[in-house]
Parts: structure tokens; C-alpha cells; sequence
């Protein structure tokens, strides 16, 4: 299969409201998560480079069930996810697009909000070094029993934006991660997919429905009692 280019035709597409992952969506955080990995990793004297391999996209929780349970706890969970942020700031960045995307839901009273494998402690951490929009629906990894790929977070996201009911199922997810994009598919959603940290064929095969570089493509054009427009240029063809 061909891996087609970054040019199909601006599209404008509304929605009920706007759910979006945070690490590989919003922040570039790839060089401190490596950091973190292999400082956990070595504690645990576990190869870091075999974390690494799975932690995209997945709670921390699940990632260290897989090797020292006892660590396997919200307490410590967000001890260290906290650090993350205070220790390594200066290794991250926002995905191009993402302050102006997140600037204008929030003044314009969009239905939006996070919906991440991280702590709550992890994304208020992020949010604070890198002076962006707080959402005011937030889910993080220590409110569900799953994560993803289960859809009960980005259920939950809809719930929390109070839109459950018959016919508000369109909601779009922004997504980087083949879990997250079945998690979003699962819950019913519409899902925008970012080639920031997976293969184009990672992201085909897992169903998103439009591929984009980052969020410079993507851009609010008017919000009415919530409901969202967003224009959605130069997509995957």
C-alpha cells in the first residue's frame, strides 16, 4: 500500500464535541518519557528498552504490573509520573498547532477535554511547565478500571461533557496513539489520528478516520451552544 501524501482538500465537519489524548497529541514529551523509562527501568532492573517497547499509550499502572506489582499502585504511580514533569521540562514540547487548538476551545466555551493514559498529577504538571489550556473535563488513568484500547475512558469523556444523550455520538477523539484510536473507534467515535509517534500503517490499520502531521491542521471555525466546527486541512490521501 502506497503511503499517500499530506494534501486532500480542506473538509469542515461539526461536532457534538472534542475528546483529546495529551502525550504524542498535545505535548511532545517522547525524550523525557525515555528518561524516565530508563531511570524506572534500572531501578527495577528491568531492560528499558523492553518498557519502552509497550509503554506508548498504555498507564503506567499496566506497564509495571507487567514487572514488579508491587509498584503497581496510584501512590506511586503518581509519585513518579509527577517527577516527570519537574525533572525533565525542558525536554518537552507541544505539538505544532496544539496552544492555538486548545486556546480557542477553551474561549469559546467548546464541549472539550483531555481523556489520557497519564496521572492526574502528570497532566497538571505538563500543563503548568508548558502555560497551556486546562481543560475542565479531564480524565486520567487513575478513573478507570481499563485503559485504552477499552473505550470506558472516552465514555466516560463523553459523560463528563454531558452529552449522553440518544444522538450526541458525534464526537471526535484526537489521537496519536493505535491504542487510543481503538479506544476512541470502540466508544463510537469519529477519530483524528496524528503521525507524530506511529507509523502511517499503524494508524490506517487501527481506524482512524483522517490522518494529519499535528494540529496545524485542524482549526476551530466556530463553536455554537458547544457543539463544535473544526476545519481539517491537508489530511492523508
Amino acid at each position: 500500500m502506497t503511503e499517500g501524501s499530506f494534501s486532500a482538500p480542506p473538509q469542515i465537519h461539526t461536532f457534538d464535541g472534542v475528546l483529546s489524548d495529551f502525550d504524542g497529541t498535545i505535548v511532545d514529551s517522547t525524550d523525557a518519557i525515555v528518561k524516565h523509562w530508563h531511570k524506572i527501568g534500572n531501578e527495577l532492573g528491568v531492560d528499558p528498552k523492553a518498557i519502552l517497547a509497550t509503554s506508548h499509550g498504555r498507564r503506567s499502572i499496566d506497564t509495571l504490573a507487567l514487572y514488579d506489582k508491587s509498584k503497581a499502585n496510584w501512590e506511586y504511580v503518581s509519585y513518579v509520573e509527577g517527577r516527570i514533569p519537574q525533572e525533565y521540562g525542558s525536554d518537552a514540547i507541544e505539538i505544532p498547532g496544539a496552544r492555538a487548538l486548545l486556546s480557542a476551545l477553551e474561549s469559546s466555551r467548546a464541549n472539550w477535554g483531555v481523556v489520557t493514559s497519564g496521572t492526574r498529577a502528570l497532566v497538571d504538571g505538563w500543563l503548568g511547565v508548558l502555560g497551556l489550556a486546562h481543560p475542565r473535563v479531564l480524565v486520567v488513568a487513575e478513573d478507570v478500571g481499563l485503559g485504552k484500547p477499552d473505550p470506558r475512558c472516552y465514555l466516560l469523556g463523553r459523560e463528563k461533557l454531558g452529552l449522553e444523550n440518544p444522538g450526541s455520538d458525534s464526537i471526535v477523539v484526537l489521537e496519536d496513539a493505535p491504542s487510543g484510536i481503538k479506544a476512541g473507534k470502540a466508544a463510537g467515535f469519529k477519530v483524528l489520528a496524528l503521525a507524530s509517534t506511529h507509523t502511517l500503517g499503524q494508524l490506517r490499520d487501527a481506524g482512524a478516520d483522517w490522518i494529519v502531521k499535528d494540529l496545524e491542521s485542524v482549526e476551530v471555525k466556530g463553536v455554537e451552544g458547544g457543539r463544535v466546527t473544526l476545519e481539517i486541512r491537508d489530511a492523508l490521501q
